[in-house]
């Protein structure tokens, strides 16, 4: 089990890259230390595979274009594959450590348009459903979780590793589909696609340290700027404005934690501007100084962040 302190993107449409995934074994387990983060929160993303995850301490809050959902230690959750998302501890929480198990849907399924994919994979894969908490408070939720926790026990030295995971991970999601299947299969209006916003998002990636306006980022979902601005507001609840503020502030976080450049270099890197402008924006967000942010995090490097 990777431990992971941070989040990776294979390319501009913030799609997280999964180290160490092999498509022979479509599967990873990683074990977040959420506390040591940048910020202390893992930023907006997304991944084709499915997400299955065990709350190991403290409270987290999930946040997808739905809404927020809190998971309290103890309990466990489902994000959906392709479904952004965000988390964070909740206010004044520390310590907040989680396991997960992500896996391509073929894991379970097989090859596409199989009997299996069809059957048990394709109704939850393509249902309205984002994100599905596991509450210890109901025998059934309460079962499904004891199954997660046994799965995170097995490790690739264990006898016969990969089909024993594959088999407890199979009977983890008979268990969640007859659970959600009250949602998935009720006929509603379709939800927009998060194509857009992902377009977006990319652009603004692509060209956060240049000054950027609401029409070029429109102009790269091909919407109206009206659109754009409900659109995130929607989807992430913020305005471009202020995603845009977080990209950079995410980029400055990692050049100060990776290297030795001057404040004023990396927020002028960044689009931050000059040294004073950018600490006080810096200190804003965050709560306290570039300069105070970069000391604790070399020292944290120094003493066991892998």
């Amino acid at each position: 089990m990777k431990t992971i302190h941070s989040v990776n993107y294979k390319n501009e449409t913030r799609e997280e890259l999964l180290p160490g995934f092999d498509p022979d074994f479509p599967y990873i387990a990683s074990y977040i230390e959420l506390d040591k983060f940048p910020g202390r929160r893992a930023p907006w993303h997304w991944h084709k595979e499915v997400e299955i995850f065990y709350m190991e301490k403290g409270d987290l809050e999930y946040h997808t274009p739905g809404g927020i959902t809190v998971f309290p230690v103890g309990s466990g959750g489902f994000i959906n594959s392709n479904v952004l998302h965000m988390t964070k501890p909740l206010e004044g929480m520390k310590n907040t450590v989680q396991k997960l198990h992500l896996f391509a849907p073929s894991f379970i399924g097989g090859l596409p348009g199989s009997l299996l994919e069809q059957k048990y994979v394709a109704p939850l894969i393509s249902s309205q459903i984002e994100i599905a908490g596991l509450y210890p408070r109901t025998p059934e939720q309460d079962s499904l979780l004891r199954l997660l926790k046994d799965s995170f026990l097995l490790t690739p030295d264990s006898e016969d590793y990969e089909i024993k995971l594959r088999s407890l991970l199979s009977d983890f999601w008979c268990g969640l589909l007859h659970l959600t299947s009250p949602q998935w299969s009720e006929k509603k209006n379709s939800i927009p696609s998060n194509h857009k916003i992902k377009l977006m998002m990319g652009y603004i990636q692509e060209h956060y340290d240049e000054k950027l306006t609401m029409a070029e980022i429109a102009a790269a979902a091909y919407i109206s700027e009206r659109e754009c601005f409900r659109s995130f507001r929607q989807k992430l609840n913020m305005t471009p404005a202020e995603y845009i503020k977080s990209c950079r502030l995410q980029k400055a976080c990692a050049m100060l934690t990776g290297g030795e450049e001057s404040l004023a270099a990396i927020g002028q890197t960044c689009g931050l501007g000059s040294s004073s402008y950018f600490s006080k924006v810096f200190r804003e967000s965050m709560g306290c100084t570039p300069r105070e942010y970069r000391l604790k995090w070399q020292d944290f490097d120094r003493n066991g962040r892998k």
